[in-house]
């Protein structure tokens, strides 16, 4: 398996650290019911949510764009390059939501959309 679909896997694998830094030691959680539970918290635990959130939103996006530019034969170098800028850039993301800097996650958001636009640039042929 290359490295850009390791990438993937990883890549859908950080939704999951996010929900778990948002529910990590949290005294009163509700495993009944951790949406509602979720919902209703503040701090840098709605924040990890958001993240989870966001995390998901765009895994279908960049998977999309591996997978194409695997299957297209774009240069295997440049799929894992980018593939390895959008996890590295979508970990600095959800630690940058989790402590709360803005900024900081704003352009680590933008790597990641620029290196998923990449992917599919790519793949053009």
């Amino acid at each position: 398996m290359t490295w850009g679909l390791w990438c993937v896997l990883i890549a859908g694998l950080l939704p999951y650290i996010a929900t778990g830094a948002a529910k990590w030691g949290a005294k009163n959680y509700d495993n009944h019911n951790p949406r509602v539970w979720l919902a209703n918290q503040t701090g840098f635990r709605a924040r990890g949510n958001s993240a989870q959130a966001n995390a998901f939103e765009t895994f279908p996006l960049f998977a999309a764009g591996v997978l194409i530019a695997s299957f297209v034969h774009a240069p295997q170098a440049s799929i894992d390059i980018w593939a390895t800028i959008f996890v590295i850039a979508r970990t600095f993301y959800i630690v940058f939501y989790l402590i709360d800097k803005d900024r900081l996650r704003s352009l680590s958001w933008l790597i990641g959309v620029i290196s998923v636009v990449a992917l599919f640039v790519i793949s053009k042929g």
